[in-house]
């Protein structure tokens, strides 16, 4: 079959209702007065990584289990009126949904509805080899028909990348992904040693790239052994929501590496949409565009005008000298 999809991502559809909280953690009272208003909007992590995918003009397919219901005709919306292609499987228990409490610093607290879904949830094993034989590249949710997956999608040979978000690197529910990917995405903020754990993911896996996203503190990078540090890029606007910023960071990624871009200039490309999403309200769902991204100035973590990282530390090496 001839390759006709540059992305093809797996699961993370759904819808998620946006609060805005006077502050987090929130403080227990019998109610509060939203005056922003409480609104429910299409995008989940799958959907955030197809809409940047798209967004710096890559093509771009999504599949996942939607149900017939409010939520599921707004995440059809919203792929139709990016021009996403969509492939839906009937989901009986309904649309994925959560719930995002937001802070006035933008940092947010996600409640998940786990009722939509059922232990025998998967996808056809035929229209995922189909899709993934399309496709240069697969992109992975952590959800269980995605778990179900990935054996026929090692057997396509297709590049596979995943997001294991805030991974603790100890919950095993999040170790076949782990190993199985190719590029591996994960959040710093419950590592306490994000060095240890990015390493320890390519010596057990197949991963040749491992990126632990933090923040404003940046990322760390693991390419072909050699540990970079990414600095985190300034926001082209004021912070308004964390929301999607890690499923930013790994489209914009994932083109840099279509596109043929060196792992350290694609990390960068990686801060540039993540710190972009950050500026995007929660209500909203937006993406950086090739022509913003290609034209980020790119620094080092003194601020200067230079390649956009610094070398820590190779395979074999020790900590560079104080």
């Amino acid at each position: 079959m001839s390759t006709r999809t540059d992305v093809l991502v797996l699961g993370g559809a759904g819808v998620d209702t946006i609060v805005h909280v006077p502050e987090l953690p929130l403080p227990y009272a019998d109610s509060y007065l939203i005056d922003s208003g409480i609104r429910t909007r299409a995008g989940q992590t799958g959907d955030f990584v197809a809409l940047g995918l798209s967004a710096l003009g890559l093509r771009t397919h999504h599949l996942d289990l939607l149900g017939e219901d409010p939520e599921g005709d707004l995440v059809r919306a919203l792929h139709e009126e990016r021009g996403i292609a969509l492939t839906a499987i009937p989901q009986p228990a309904g649309t994925k949904r959560a719930v995002n409490l937001v802070g006035p610093d933008g940092r947010r607290l996600s409640l998940y509805d786990t009722s939509r879904a059922r232990a025998a949830d998967r996808f056809p094993e035929p229209l995922v080899r189909s899709l993934a034989a399309a496709s240069r590249h697969v992109h992975v949710t952590i959800t269980q028909p995605c778990a179900h997956a990935l054996p026929v999608l090692r057997e396509t040979g297709v590049p596979l990348s995943t997001d294991l978000h805030d991974w603790d690197g100890e919950n095993p529910c999040h170790e076949p992904f782990a190993l199985a990917a190719d590029i591996v995405f994960l959040s710093a903020t419950a590592l306490s040693d994000p060095e240890r754990t990015v390493r320890r993911i390519a010596e057990r896996g197949r991963a040749r790239v491992v990126v632990a996203t933090a923040g404003a503190d940046g990322a760390y990078l693991l390419a072909d052994g050699e540990l970079t540090r990414i600095p985190a890029a300034p926001p082209p606007g004021p912070v308004v929501d964390s929301n999607g910023a890690g499923d930013a960071f790994a489209a914009a990624f994932l083109f840099g590496r279509l596109t043929g871009r060196p792992a350290a200039r694609c990390a960068w490309y990686g801060a540039v949409a993540g710190a972009y999403a950050c500026t995007v309200p929660a209500t909203r769902t937006a993406a950086i565009g090739r022509d913003e991204l290609l034209g980020a100035r790119v620094v080092d973590p003194g601020g200067a005008a230079l390649a956009g990282h610094q070398v820590l530390r190779r395979a074999g090496h020790g900590p560079p000298p104080a």
